[in-house]
């Protein structure tokens, strides 16, 4: 059976293709991993460990934090810039299109190359496949570039031929929005709940930042409450 390494961040994206793969393939062939980046929390690290503990899986993560300690993205602990609290169409509507504050520097490049390391490692001869949950919503406005389907097929490609075939890059979300996204996780009963999103670290989600809104828009799309903030 073809194995699944799925770039988990603990929010809802990355969840809800660790629910995707877990129904295409069974839970004992999937597995998890996480990527520190240098962010002003650990609460999507811990986010993703807890989505790991619910379905069984085994869970890597990686320190890559001294690659980005040289960017000033919003996002990372030693940053200058605080972080935007205004959805994304707002800040492309003020300031054009392309690059936010929130862009880390090539890290979705980054991330998928650990990955397929990882993957080549784990399941040397096998065929295994990485799932990403960038989606369309991430792409918009060239908002993020590492989200993008030209990226995210020009990584595929790359991975291919750099693992000699066996490891497949899978992006099963690059054409829809977030509230398809969260449609798609409702059907699997993906465990939002145990999910994180907010760019602040504080014990309850925000609300006013980018992600905070993006989220509560793709829940109310679907005519549920965010189970996360019935949570908390």
């Amino acid at each position: 059976m073809k194995k699944a390494i799925i770039l988990s961040s603990g929010g809802v994206d990355s969840t809800t293709c660790v629910s995707l793969a877990v129904d295409r393939l069974g839970a004992e062939n999937v597995v998890t991993a996480s990527i520190f980046y240098g962010q002003k929390h650990k609460k999507e690290i811990l986010a993703a460990r807890k989505v790991a503990e619910y379905y069984h899986l085994k869970h890597y993560e990686f320190d890559l934090s001294q690659i980005f300690r040289y960017s000033n993205c919003s996002l990372l602990a030693n940053s200058t810039q605080e972080i935007v609290h205004e959805s994304y169409a707002q800040q492309i509507a003020e300031n054009g299109e392309g690059k936010v504050s929130t862009y880390v520097p090539f890290r979705n490049g980054l991330m998928l190359s650990t990955a397929a390391s990882l993957a080549a490692s784990l399941f040397e001869d096998e065929d295994v496949d990485i799932y990403i949950g960038a989606h369309a919503d991430d792409a918009a406005g060239d908002a993020y570039a590492d989200c993008s389907e030209p990226f995210l097929k020009a990584m595929g490609d790359a991975i291919r031929i750099g693992t000699y075939g066996k490891v497949h890059l899978v992006f099963p979300f690059a054409k829809m929005n977030k509230a398809g996204v969260v449609a798609t996780g409702l059907k699997l009963k993906t465990p939002y709940e145990l999910t994180w999103s907010c760019y602040e670290g504080g014990d309850k989600p925000c609300g006013t930042c980018g992600t905070c809104i993006d989220r509560a828009a793709a829940f109310a799309a679907n005519g549920v409450k965010d189970p996360a903030l019935e949570k908390n």
